[in-house]
């Protein structure tokens, strides 16, 4: 790990302010991603802004009806809250899914949104990837894809994005604040959140050069069976091949989004209307398109039976 240097911020605005004025700074919170990224010197800030003390760890009912989730708040206590449980439970089940006990304690809400992918090749630096090292290549492209993404990928990157979370506050229509520099704020629909990587797949996200997330918020609460199904490699502390969250409604309409499979949790709206004619219906359309690899092609009709699984479940 390479020399850095550190400090704790007292405000959003002015940790916002110290990493949009220091080339080369990051936001320090729990530290699960960040961490292992600098171990092995794929990150190497030179400056780490603390902002765990930034009282961003509380969940607030909203206005609307919803709920204001602060960007500290931890995977395990989002997950275990009462409300999240009742009205947003697709949520607790896709934060449940992912890593660990212990890492839940300590990973955050903010940073769940901004952990990088897991492709093998952006964790081998002597491999080619534009994510680590723009214009370099995409080693991937032609290497072992079986991990990798099938739709929403380009000739500069095949990766995906990694996380659960993030596929089920798509569902929900989630909305995520922040703060910049100047103490500016903004809210950002989650579906603009994450970026496609285009011809720029290391600009991963909507956030501007040290502009903070705050909170995320959801909606007010849309009923029906909330489901999350994860497939993946062996049965726990591992990442999605094809996920699948969804909230069907007792006629059969819902909504539903796919990770595992895209640089960002793929949904696509005008495939829901599909529903009722079942899974393959919905798949066809959402996966129109589809680059796949002989060793990634699975995942397309993985995802149809998966989407099936949980057509199943929501019908009783």
């Amino acid at each position: 790990m390479k020399a850095f240097t550190y400090e704790r911020a007292k405000t959003p605005a002015e940790a916002a302010a110290i990493v949009a004025r220091m080339p080369g700074a990051k936001f320090l919170a729990g530290g699960t991603n960040l961490l292992d990224l600098m171990k092995l010197q794929i990150e190497a800030p030179s400056h780490l802004v603390d902002v765990q003390d930034l009282g961003l760890d509380r969940i607030e009912k909203a206005p609307d009806g919803g709920l204001r989730i602060g960007a500290l708040v931890t995977n395990t206590t989002l997950a275990a809250d009462e409300r999240v449980r009742r009205d947003y439970g697709v949520l607790t089940r896709a934060i449940v899914a992912g890593a660990s006990g212990q890492l839940r304690n300590k990973a955050t809400t903010a940073g769940n949104l901004l952990q990088r992918t897991r492709c093998p090749y952006f964790y081998d630096t002597n491999q080619a990837c534009n994510k680590r090292r723009p214009g370099s290549g995409c080693a991937a492209i032609g290497g072992y894809s079986r991990q990798l993404g099938v739709i929403g990928v380009s000739k500069s990157c095949i990766a995906t994005y990694p996380g659960d979370m993030a596929v089920a506050l798509r569902v929900l229509d989630a909305r995520v604040e922040t703060v910049n520099a100047q103490g500016a704020t903004r809210t950002i629909p989650i579906a603009e959140f994450h970026r496609l990587w285009g011809d720029t797949p290391h600009i991963e996200t909507a956030l501007a050069p040290g502009e903070l997330i705050t909170a995320v918020s959801l909606p007010a609460p849309i009923g029906g069976r909330h489901l999350y199904q994860k497939v993946r490699d062996r049965a726990s502390y591992a990442f999605a091949l094809v996920s699948v969250a969804a909230v069907i409604q007792p006629d059969g309409s819902g909504r539903v989004a796919f990770g595992g499979v895209a640089p960002r949790p793929w949904r696509v709206e005008a495939a829901e209307a599909l529903l009722p004619q079942g899974a393959r219906a919905v798949v066809t359309r959402a996966f129109a398109g589809a680059t796949t690899s002989s060793e990634n092609a699975f995942k397309v009709p993985l995802a149809e039976r998966t989407l099936a699984s949980v057509i199943a479940q929501a019908k009783g």
